[in-house]
């Protein structure tokens, strides 16, 4: 029997919920979550998008089959042409205008993530890229499911970060968010134990990243 994503996870368990319920993402599902804590991750993560669409182009160049270059070309539209326009939208809605946001300089949190997933991806196959980018691409997904899930978390208008749960939440996210995993599932099923390691060290060091980034976030750290 081959490996799955879950045994990523389960290999990675402490730093995995450490990211999943890290205290950005509590306060966020409280609605206590300060205003100026959030606009500077909404700041970051607009970079983050940026470089996000380069390792989808990368992805494309790594891409050993035509499904796999079509996979790639369509996550490269769907953040250039939709998510990048839908984020600076959103920022627009928290008082950060988009010539704010092409003048923003890179926190250190986002110049270590961004960077070791394009190093990866380089330096790797195109599963390496997918298990470095696994963290945020699955585990947006599993935060809203979580935070739902949470007897404290509050929707609506009592929320003013709802809409960012909702729109992880929703069927487009997380329709990409399986059908990435069943990517995922089919090619760790046919590695080597050996090969397993190698990408159960990217996994955590990518959500080891992602939790400095939460982190980032919670500080207002440059």
């Amino acid at each position: 029997m081959g490996y799955r994503f879950s045994d990523l996870t389960d290999a990675c368990q402490a730093d995995w919920r450490a990211y999943i319920e890290h205290g950005f993402v509590r306060q966020l599902g409280q609605g206590t979550l300060a205003d100026e804590a959030f606009r500077h991750y909404l700041k970051q993560d607009y970079l983050f998008l940026i470089h996000f669409a380069r390792a989808y182009a990368l992805a494309a160049y790594k891409s050993p089959t035509l499904a796999d270059l079509r996979q790639a070309h369509e996550g490269l539209k769907a953040i250039v042409d939709v998510e990048l326009a839908l984020h600076v939208s959103y920022c627009r809605e928290w008082g950060i205008s988009e010539q704010q946001l092409a003048q923003l300089p890179e926190a250190r949190a986002t110049l270590a993530y961004t960077r070791y997933v394009l190093d990866t991806g380089s330096r790797g196959d195109l599963l390496d890229l997918h298990v470095a980018l696994a963290p945020c691409l699955i585990g947006y997904g599993e935060i809203a499911n979580w935070l739902n899930a949470q007897p404290d978390t509050l929707r609506g208008d009592a929320n003013p970060y709802d809409a960012w749960i909702a729109m992880y939440e929703g069927e487009e996210f997380q329709t990409a968010m399986r059908a990435e995993l069943a990517w995922l599932d089919a090619r760790l099923a046919d590695v080597t134990p050996a090969r397993f390691e190698e990408l159960t060290r990217i996994f955590r060091d990518a959500t080891r990243l992602e939790i400095d980034f939460w982190q980032m976030g919670l500080d207002g750290a440059d």
